[in-house]
Protein backbone atom coordinates (compact mmCIF):
# COMPACT_ATOMS: atom_id res chain seq x y z
CA UNK A 1 0.00 0.00 0.00
CA UNK A 2 1.79 3.54 -1.34
CA UNK A 3 4.32 1.32 -2.43
CA UNK A 4 6.67 4.12 -4.09
CA UNK A 5 5.06 7.13 -3.09
CA UNK A 6 8.30 9.45 -3.42
CA UNK A 7 9.10 8.62 -7.21
CA UNK A 8 5.41 8.84 -7.74
CA UNK A 9 5.55 12.61 -5.95
CA UNK A 10 8.78 13.23 -8.38
CA UNK A 11 7.18 11.58 -11.08
CA UNK A 12 4.16 13.76 -11.13
CA UNK A 13 6.11 16.97 -10.23
CA UNK A 14 4.45 17.45 -7.24
CA UNK A 15 6.83 18.47 -4.63
CA UNK A 16 5.97 22.41 -5.03
CA UNK A 17 2.57 21.76 -4.71
CA UNK A 18 3.23 19.87 -1.86
CA UNK A 19 5.67 22.26 -0.31
CA UNK A 20 2.31 24.59 -1.05
CA UNK A 21 0.30 22.53 2.19
CA UNK A 22 -2.45 24.65 3.99
CA UNK A 23 -1.12 25.19 7.61
CA UNK A 24 -3.11 27.19 10.19
CA UNK A 25 -2.27 27.85 13.76
CA UNK A 26 -4.78 28.04 17.13
CA UNK A 27 -2.37 29.70 19.20
CA UNK A 28 -3.61 29.51 23.10
CA UNK A 29 -2.42 32.00 25.60
CA UNK A 30 -2.48 33.51 29.26
CA UNK A 31 -3.53 37.13 30.49
CA UNK A 32 -1.54 38.70 33.33
CA UNK A 33 -1.64 41.41 35.67
CA UNK A 34 1.11 43.78 36.65
CA UNK A 35 2.80 41.43 38.66
CA UNK A 36 2.56 38.07 36.45
CA UNK A 37 -0.67 36.83 38.50
CA UNK A 38 -3.35 35.17 36.46
CA UNK A 39 -5.76 38.14 35.16
CA UNK A 40 -9.16 38.71 37.01
CA UNK A 41 -10.11 41.01 35.10
CA UNK A 42 -13.37 39.59 32.57
CA UNK A 43 -12.41 38.76 29.23
CA UNK A 44 -12.16 41.37 26.52
CA UNK A 45 -15.63 43.03 25.30
CA UNK A 46 -15.21 41.99 21.80
CA UNK A 47 -15.29 38.41 22.34
CA UNK A 48 -16.75 37.79 25.44
CA UNK A 49 -19.35 35.22 25.31
CA UNK A 50 -18.77 34.53 21.63
CA UNK A 51 -17.79 31.16 21.23
CA UNK A 52 -17.74 31.30 17.04
CA UNK A 53 -15.59 34.29 16.79
CA UNK A 54 -13.71 33.27 13.79
CA UNK A 55 -10.36 34.65 15.17
CA UNK A 56 -10.56 35.00 19.16
CA UNK A 57 -12.22 32.94 21.82
CA UNK A 58 -11.95 32.03 25.73
CA UNK A 59 -9.53 29.15 26.54
CA UNK A 60 -10.57 26.59 28.92
CA UNK A 61 -9.94 28.97 31.53
CA UNK A 62 -11.35 32.50 31.83
CA UNK A 63 -8.08 34.22 31.74
CA UNK A 64 -6.61 32.62 28.26
CA UNK A 65 -7.42 33.68 24.93
CA UNK A 66 -7.08 31.70 21.70
CA UNK A 67 -6.06 32.92 18.15
CA UNK A 68 -6.92 31.16 15.35
CA UNK A 69 -5.54 31.68 12.21
CA UNK A 70 -6.96 30.35 8.77
CA UNK A 71 -5.22 27.85 6.54
CA UNK A 72 -2.52 29.21 4.80
CA UNK A 73 -0.13 28.18 1.49
CA UNK A 74 2.34 30.02 2.54
CA UNK A 75 4.42 30.40 5.94
CA UNK A 76 4.79 33.72 5.80
CA UNK A 77 0.66 33.86 4.99
CA UNK A 78 0.52 31.92 7.87
CA UNK A 79 2.45 33.84 10.02
CA UNK A 80 1.18 36.99 9.00
CA UNK A 81 -2.23 36.66 10.26
CA UNK A 82 -1.11 35.11 13.30
CA UNK A 83 0.81 38.47 13.90
CA UNK A 84 -2.32 40.57 13.37
CA UNK A 85 -4.55 38.67 15.62
CA UNK A 86 -1.75 39.14 18.04
CA UNK A 87 -2.02 42.63 17.73
CA UNK A 88 -5.94 42.73 17.71
CA UNK A 89 -6.06 40.71 20.95
CA UNK A 90 -3.43 43.52 22.32
CA UNK A 91 -5.62 46.17 21.29
CA UNK A 92 -8.49 44.80 22.45
CA UNK A 93 -6.94 43.87 25.91
CA UNK A 94 -8.80 45.33 29.32
CA UNK A 95 -6.58 47.78 31.72
CA UNK A 96 -2.65 46.73 32.16
CA UNK A 97 -3.51 42.92 30.98
CA UNK A 98 -0.33 41.83 28.85
CA UNK A 99 0.25 38.27 28.14
CA UNK A 100 2.35 35.46 29.69
CA UNK A 101 5.01 33.98 27.22
CA UNK A 102 5.13 30.41 28.63
CA UNK A 103 3.57 27.67 28.13
CA UNK A 104 3.30 26.82 32.27
CA UNK A 105 1.25 29.34 34.38
CA UNK A 106 2.29 32.18 36.60
CA UNK A 107 2.70 31.08 40.20
CA UNK A 108 -0.88 30.28 41.23
CA UNK A 109 -2.17 29.93 44.44
CA UNK A 110 -4.35 27.13 45.60
CA UNK A 111 -7.44 29.36 46.04
CA UNK A 112 -6.94 30.76 42.46
CA UNK A 113 -7.21 26.67 41.27
CA UNK A 114 -10.22 26.35 43.65
CA UNK A 115 -11.84 29.20 42.41
CA UNK A 116 -11.63 28.48 38.50
CA UNK A 117 -13.51 25.57 39.18
CA UNK A 118 -10.73 23.72 37.19
CA UNK A 119 -8.67 21.91 38.94
CA UNK A 120 -7.00 19.54 35.66
CA UNK A 121 -3.82 20.84 35.31
CA UNK A 122 -3.49 20.28 32.04
CA UNK A 123 -5.99 22.66 31.03
CA UNK A 124 -4.03 25.37 32.84
CA UNK A 125 -1.37 24.99 30.16
CA UNK A 126 -1.17 27.31 27.06
CA UNK A 127 0.31 26.15 23.38
CA UNK A 128 0.25 25.81 19.92
CA UNK A 129 -1.73 23.55 17.87
CA UNK A 130 -1.13 23.14 14.17
CA UNK A 131 -3.93 21.96 11.61
CA UNK A 132 -2.16 20.55 8.22
CA UNK A 133 -3.54 19.31 5.03
CA UNK A 134 -2.85 18.45 1.55
CA UNK A 135 -3.52 20.06 -1.34
CA UNK A 136 -7.00 18.29 -3.06
CA UNK A 137 -5.02 18.93 -6.39
CA UNK A 138 -2.20 16.67 -4.75
CA UNK A 139 -4.23 14.15 -3.95
CA UNK A 140 -6.19 13.34 -6.84
CA UNK A 141 -3.03 13.10 -8.85
CA UNK A 142 -1.63 10.62 -6.63
CA UNK A 143 -4.79 8.84 -6.69
CA UNK A 144 -4.29 8.25 -10.11
CA UNK A 145 -1.56 5.87 -9.24
CA UNK A 146 -3.26 3.75 -7.01
CA UNK A 147 -6.86 3.21 -8.25
CA UNK A 148 -6.20 -0.57 -8.57
CA UNK A 149 -5.67 -0.45 -4.41
CA UNK A 150 -8.16 1.85 -3.65
CA UNK A 151 -12.05 1.92 -3.84
CA UNK A 152 -12.39 5.65 -3.89
CA UNK A 153 -10.29 8.87 -3.76
CA UNK A 154 -12.21 9.05 0.41
CA UNK A 155 -10.26 5.95 1.09
CA UNK A 156 -6.73 6.63 -0.36
CA UNK A 157 -6.64 10.14 0.98
CA UNK A 158 -7.64 8.88 4.49
CA UNK A 159 -4.87 6.02 4.46
CA UNK A 160 -2.13 9.25 3.21
CA UNK A 161 -3.21 11.12 6.47
CA UNK A 162 -3.39 8.41 8.54
CA UNK A 163 -0.04 7.29 7.84
CA UNK A 164 1.36 10.94 8.89
CA UNK A 165 -0.84 10.61 11.90
CA UNK A 166 0.97 7.13 12.67
CA UNK A 167 4.36 7.75 11.48
CA UNK A 168 4.02 11.42 13.68
CA UNK A 169 3.37 9.03 16.75
CA UNK A 170 6.68 7.42 16.02
CA UNK A 171 8.71 10.50 15.54
CA UNK A 172 7.31 12.87 17.93
CA UNK A 173 10.12 12.29 20.74
CA UNK A 174 12.12 14.35 18.08
CA UNK A 175 9.50 17.65 18.44
CA UNK A 176 9.55 17.67 21.91
CA UNK A 177 13.01 17.39 21.43
CA UNK A 178 13.49 20.23 19.37
CA UNK A 179 10.34 22.44 20.46
CA UNK A 180 9.78 21.34 24.05
CA UNK A 181 9.81 24.95 26.33
CA UNK A 182 7.85 24.02 29.56
CA UNK A 183 11.23 22.61 31.44
CA UNK A 184 9.48 23.15 35.63
CA UNK A 185 6.67 24.57 36.65
CA UNK A 186 6.15 27.65 39.39
CA UNK A 187 4.98 27.35 43.22
CA UNK A 188 1.51 25.98 43.14
CA UNK A 189 1.07 24.14 40.21
CA UNK A 190 1.29 20.94 41.72
CA UNK A 191 0.24 20.48 45.11
CA UNK A 192 3.39 17.67 45.64
CA UNK A 193 6.31 18.40 42.65
CA UNK A 194 6.58 14.74 41.24
CA UNK A 195 10.24 13.06 42.07
CA UNK A 196 11.18 13.27 38.20
CA UNK A 197 10.38 16.80 38.39
CA UNK A 198 12.81 17.51 40.91
CA UNK A 199 14.93 18.52 37.92
CA UNK A 200 14.43 20.75 34.92
CA UNK A 201 12.86 19.19 31.75
CA UNK A 202 12.60 18.84 28.37
CA UNK A 203 8.76 19.33 28.29
CA UNK A 204 6.26 18.89 31.32
CA UNK A 205 3.64 18.79 28.80
CA UNK A 206 5.04 15.91 27.20
CA UNK A 207 5.83 13.89 30.43
CA UNK A 208 2.81 11.88 31.02
CA UNK A 209 2.59 13.32 34.60
CA UNK A 210 -0.54 15.61 33.36
CA UNK A 211 -3.99 13.81 32.93
CA UNK A 212 -4.39 13.67 29.68
CA UNK A 213 -8.01 11.77 29.16
CA UNK A 214 -8.71 8.77 27.45
CA UNK A 215 -5.56 7.65 24.69
CA UNK A 216 -6.49 6.07 21.75
CA UNK A 217 -4.30 3.77 19.54
CA UNK A 218 -3.36 4.39 16.01
CA UNK A 219 -2.67 1.07 14.86
CA UNK A 220 -5.03 1.43 12.27
CA UNK A 221 -7.91 3.85 11.21
CA UNK A 222 -10.79 1.75 11.83
CA UNK A 223 -9.35 0.78 15.16
CA UNK A 224 -8.53 4.63 15.94
CA UNK A 225 -12.49 5.54 14.79
CA UNK A 226 -14.00 2.73 16.64
CA UNK A 227 -12.13 3.80 19.79
CA UNK A 228 -12.92 7.44 19.25
CA UNK A 229 -16.89 6.45 19.13
CA UNK A 230 -16.38 4.51 22.11
CA UNK A 231 -15.16 7.23 24.15
CA UNK A 232 -18.09 9.14 22.57
CA UNK A 233 -21.09 6.92 23.56
CA UNK A 234 -19.10 6.33 27.20
CA UNK A 235 -19.60 10.66 27.70
CA UNK A 236 -16.27 11.22 27.89
CA UNK A 237 -15.14 14.84 26.22
CA UNK A 238 -11.10 14.69 26.75
CA UNK A 239 -9.69 12.55 24.30
CA UNK A 240 -5.16 11.88 24.69
CA UNK A 241 -3.33 11.79 21.67
CA UNK A 242 -0.71 14.01 19.82
CA UNK A 243 -2.57 13.88 16.53
CA UNK A 244 -6.88 14.27 15.56
CA UNK A 245 -8.90 13.79 13.01
CA UNK A 246 -10.60 16.51 11.72
CA UNK A 247 -12.93 17.82 8.94
CA UNK A 248 -16.00 15.47 9.79
CA UNK A 249 -19.17 15.21 12.85
CA UNK A 250 -18.28 12.19 13.94
CA UNK A 251 -15.92 8.98 13.63
CA UNK A 252 -17.90 7.24 11.09
CA UNK A 253 -18.00 10.08 9.21
CA UNK A 254 -14.54 9.75 8.18
CA UNK A 255 -15.18 6.62 6.33
CA UNK A 256 -17.47 8.42 4.09
CA UNK A 257 -16.18 12.09 4.15
CA UNK A 258 -12.80 11.80 4.56
CA UNK A 259 -10.44 12.98 6.69
CA UNK A 260 -10.22 17.34 6.27
CA UNK A 261 -7.35 18.12 7.94
CA UNK A 262 -4.98 16.75 11.06
CA UNK A 263 -4.28 18.74 14.25
CA UNK A 264 -1.10 18.24 15.98
CA UNK A 265 -1.16 18.70 19.84
CA UNK A 266 0.77 19.82 22.44
CA UNK A 267 3.85 22.22 21.10
CA UNK A 268 4.54 24.32 23.99
CA UNK A 269 4.86 28.34 23.34
CA UNK A 270 8.51 29.13 22.52
CA UNK A 271 9.54 33.04 24.73
CA UNK A 272 11.58 33.51 21.97
CA UNK A 273 9.64 34.94 19.64
CA UNK A 274 6.22 37.11 20.29
CA UNK A 275 4.09 35.47 18.10
CA UNK A 276 4.51 32.33 20.01
CA UNK A 277 5.71 30.14 17.64
CA UNK A 278 8.89 30.74 15.18
CA UNK A 279 9.22 30.75 11.57
CA UNK A 280 11.52 28.23 11.51
CA UNK A 281 9.68 25.69 13.39
CA UNK A 282 6.88 26.17 10.64
CA UNK A 283 9.16 25.61 7.91
CA UNK A 284 10.84 22.59 9.46
CA UNK A 285 7.12 20.87 10.06
CA UNK A 286 6.33 21.22 6.64
CA UNK A 287 8.83 19.50 5.23
CA UNK A 288 8.69 16.99 8.20
CA UNK A 289 4.98 16.26 7.05
CA UNK A 290 6.50 15.56 3.91
CA UNK A 291 8.76 12.95 5.24
CA UNK A 292 5.92 11.13 7.33
CA UNK A 293 3.68 11.03 4.35
CA UNK A 294 6.25 9.50 2.52
CA UNK A 295 8.00 7.11 4.83
CA UNK A 296 6.64 3.81 5.21
CA UNK A 297 5.21 2.31 8.10
CA UNK A 298 6.56 -1.58 9.48
CA UNK A 299 5.46 -4.61 7.95
CA UNK A 300 5.00 -6.38 11.29
CA UNK A 301 4.47 -5.49 15.40
CA UNK A 302 3.25 -2.00 14.35
CA UNK A 303 1.20 -1.85 17.34
CA UNK A 304 4.41 -2.43 19.79
CA UNK A 305 6.21 -0.04 17.20
CA UNK A 306 3.83 3.08 18.61
CA UNK A 307 3.61 1.49 21.91
CA UNK A 308 7.60 1.88 22.26
CA UNK A 309 7.47 5.30 20.34
CA UNK A 310 5.22 6.71 22.93
CA UNK A 311 7.45 5.71 25.69
CA UNK A 312 10.86 7.04 24.28
CA UNK A 313 8.44 10.71 23.54
CA UNK A 314 7.59 10.38 27.83
CA UNK A 315 11.58 9.32 27.80
CA UNK A 316 13.04 12.51 25.94
CA UNK A 317 10.51 14.88 27.59
CA UNK A 318 11.84 13.86 30.94
CA UNK A 319 15.92 14.15 30.24
CA UNK A 320 17.62 16.99 31.08
CA UNK A 321 17.39 19.55 28.51
CA UNK A 322 21.24 20.54 28.83
CA UNK A 323 22.48 16.96 27.85
CA UNK A 324 22.20 15.64 24.77
CA UNK A 325 19.22 12.47 23.87
CA UNK A 326 20.30 9.34 23.89
CA UNK A 327 18.49 9.39 20.79
CA UNK A 328 20.99 11.00 19.40
CA UNK A 329 22.14 8.54 16.66
CA UNK A 330 18.31 7.78 15.53
CA UNK A 331 18.07 12.04 14.93
CA UNK A 332 20.80 12.09 13.29
CA UNK A 333 19.77 9.26 10.96
CA UNK A 334 16.81 10.99 10.51
CA UNK A 335 17.69 13.96 9.59
CA UNK A 336 19.93 12.20 6.94
CA UNK A 337 16.75 10.61 5.29
CA UNK A 338 14.61 13.99 5.52
CA UNK A 339 17.60 15.70 3.74
CA UNK A 340 17.88 12.60 0.75
CA UNK A 341 14.30 13.44 0.44
CA UNK A 342 14.20 17.06 0.72
CA UNK A 343 16.90 17.04 -2.06
CA UNK A 344 14.94 15.00 -4.26
CA UNK A 345 11.83 17.00 -4.06
CA UNK A 346 14.47 20.21 -4.54
CA UNK A 347 13.37 21.98 -1.09
CA UNK A 348 13.29 25.56 -1.10
CA UNK A 349 16.20 27.65 0.81
CA UNK A 350 14.08 28.33 3.78
CA UNK A 351 12.98 24.64 4.54
CA UNK A 352 17.14 23.54 3.66
CA UNK A 353 17.62 26.42 6.54
CA UNK A 354 15.16 25.49 9.23
CA UNK A 355 16.85 21.96 8.76
CA UNK A 356 20.16 22.40 8.96
CA UNK A 357 19.98 25.26 11.77
CA UNK A 358 17.65 21.94 13.87
CA UNK A 359 19.86 19.64 13.15
CA UNK A 360 22.54 21.58 14.93
CA UNK A 361 20.22 21.84 17.50
CA UNK A 362 19.72 17.96 17.55
CA UNK A 363 23.39 17.88 18.69
CA UNK A 364 23.36 21.11 20.80
CA UNK A 365 21.39 20.68 23.24
CA UNK A 366 22.23 24.45 24.65
CA UNK A 367 20.31 25.12 21.98
CA UNK A 368 17.01 23.61 22.51
CA UNK A 369 14.15 26.05 24.03
CA UNK A 370 14.06 24.55 27.59
CA UNK A 371 18.13 24.58 27.82
CA UNK A 372 17.89 28.19 26.93
CA UNK A 373 14.73 29.13 29.39
CA UNK A 374 17.04 28.07 32.09
CA UNK A 375 20.07 30.46 31.33
CA UNK A 376 17.20 32.93 32.69
CA UNK A 377 16.04 31.07 35.98
CA UNK A 378 16.42 33.49 39.46
CA UNK A 379 15.86 31.00 42.30
CA UNK A 380 14.50 28.16 40.65
CA UNK A 381 12.17 30.10 39.28
CA UNK A 382 11.22 31.49 35.42
CA UNK A 383 8.79 34.29 37.18
CA UNK A 384 11.31 37.67 36.37
CA UNK A 385 11.79 36.45 32.93
CA UNK A 386 8.29 35.89 32.09
CA UNK A 387 6.82 39.14 33.31
CA UNK A 388 9.97 40.55 31.43
CA UNK A 389 9.42 39.05 28.07
CA UNK A 390 5.57 40.09 28.73
CA UNK A 391 6.06 43.66 29.34
CA UNK A 392 8.66 43.97 26.13
CA UNK A 393 6.06 42.33 23.92
CA UNK A 394 3.12 44.73 25.11
CA UNK A 395 5.31 47.84 25.11
CA UNK A 396 6.34 46.48 21.26
CA UNK A 397 2.43 45.97 20.64
CA UNK A 398 1.42 49.01 21.98
CA UNK A 399 4.03 51.20 21.17
CA UNK A 400 3.89 50.48 17.36
CA UNK A 401 3.11 53.56 15.13
CA UNK A 402 0.76 51.40 12.86
CA UNK A 403 -2.13 50.03 14.54
CA UNK A 404 -1.96 46.86 12.42
CA UNK A 405 1.70 46.53 11.29
CA UNK A 406 1.04 43.96 8.77
CA UNK A 407 -0.86 46.36 6.93
CA UNK A 408 0.75 49.69 7.76
CA UNK A 409 0.80 50.28 3.77
CA UNK A 410 -2.64 50.91 4.28
CA UNK A 411 -4.14 54.07 5.71
CA UNK A 412 -4.84 54.55 9.55
CA UNK A 413 -8.25 55.02 9.37
CA UNK A 414 -8.67 51.19 6.81
CA UNK A 415 -6.24 49.75 9.48
CA UNK A 416 -8.47 50.82 12.47
CA UNK A 417 -11.55 49.78 10.15
CA UNK A 418 -9.91 46.26 10.19
CA UNK A 419 -9.02 46.48 13.73
CA UNK A 420 -13.01 46.84 14.57
CA UNK A 421 -13.96 44.23 11.90
CA UNK A 422 -11.90 41.52 12.94
CA UNK A 423 -12.83 42.43 16.68
CA UNK A 424 -16.21 42.06 16.13
CA UNK A 425 -15.15 38.51 14.47
CA UNK A 426 -16.24 40.01 10.63
CA UNK A 427 -13.31 37.74 8.28
CA UNK A 428 -11.39 40.02 6.25
CA UNK A 429 -8.89 39.60 3.41
CA UNK A 430 -7.03 41.55 1.58
CA UNK A 431 -6.50 40.41 -2.33
CA UNK A 432 -5.47 42.38 -5.27
CA UNK A 433 -7.92 42.88 -8.39
CA UNK A 434 -6.51 42.35 -12.36
CA UNK A 435 -5.19 45.63 -12.41
CA UNK A 436 -3.14 45.12 -9.01
CA UNK A 437 -5.33 47.48 -6.66
CA UNK A 438 -6.39 46.60 -2.86
CA UNK A 439 -9.90 44.54 -2.75
CA UNK A 440 -10.77 44.37 0.91
CA UNK A 441 -13.07 41.47 1.58
CA UNK A 442 -15.58 41.42 4.80
CA UNK A 443 -17.43 38.08 5.62
CA UNK A 444 -19.64 37.88 8.15
CA UNK A 445 -22.32 34.89 8.22
CA UNK A 446 -21.84 33.87 4.76
CA UNK A 447 -22.26 37.44 3.18
CA UNK A 448 -19.28 39.13 1.91
CA UNK A 449 -18.78 42.74 0.85
CA UNK A 450 -15.62 43.77 -0.85
CA UNK A 451 -14.55 47.43 -0.50
CA UNK A 452 -11.86 49.42 -1.47
CA UNK A 453 -9.89 51.44 0.94
CA UNK A 454 -11.90 54.54 0.08
CA UNK A 455 -14.65 53.03 1.47
CA UNK A 456 -13.23 52.60 4.85
CA UNK A 457 -12.19 56.24 6.07
CA UNK A 458 -15.92 56.94 8.16
CA UNK A 459 -14.59 57.59 11.70
CA UNK A 460 -17.28 55.57 12.89
CA UNK A 461 -15.83 51.89 11.58
CA UNK A 462 -18.25 50.20 14.51
CA UNK A 463 -21.39 52.15 12.27
CA UNK A 464 -20.20 51.19 8.67
CA UNK A 465 -20.08 47.80 10.06
CA UNK A 466 -23.39 47.59 11.46
CA UNK A 467 -24.48 48.76 7.39
CA UNK A 468 -22.43 46.59 5.76
CA UNK A 469 -23.85 43.33 8.34
CA UNK A 470 -26.62 44.28 10.09
CA UNK A 471 -26.84 40.70 12.55
CA UNK A 472 -23.50 42.12 13.72
CA UNK A 473 -24.02 42.36 18.00
CA UNK A 474 -25.25 45.82 19.16
CA UNK A 475 -22.36 45.93 21.28
CA UNK A 476 -19.54 46.38 18.43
Amino acid sequence: MLENLLAVIREENLSEQLYHSLVGIELTEQRVDTHGRLSQRPQPRPWRNRPAHPYLRTGKLASQVQLITEPHPNIGGTLDRLDTLQTVAYRSLEGDDRIWPLSLPPVVAPAELTSSGNTNPLDWLTGVQVHYSLPDPVVHRLYSHYTADFDSVVAFKNVLYFRIAQNYVRYQWLITYLFGATPLAEKGFFATTPDVLQHPVRSIRQSGILPEGTPVTYTSLSAHLGEMQRIIDAGTSTVAGPVRLRGQKTPQDYLTGGIGYLEFRGFDNTPFTANGVSRHALYFLKIFMIYLLTTPLPNTNLAATLTAAREKNTAVALEDPTKPTKFLTEGQKLFLEMGSMAKKLNAHTEQWGAMDDLAEVLTHPELTPSAKLLQHLQHGSLMDYGLRVANAWRYQRLSNTALLPVYQTLSERCQRFILVAMQAGVQFYQVKDEFGADLLLFTYRGVTQVLQEQDTQMRDPHARLRQLFPDLPADN
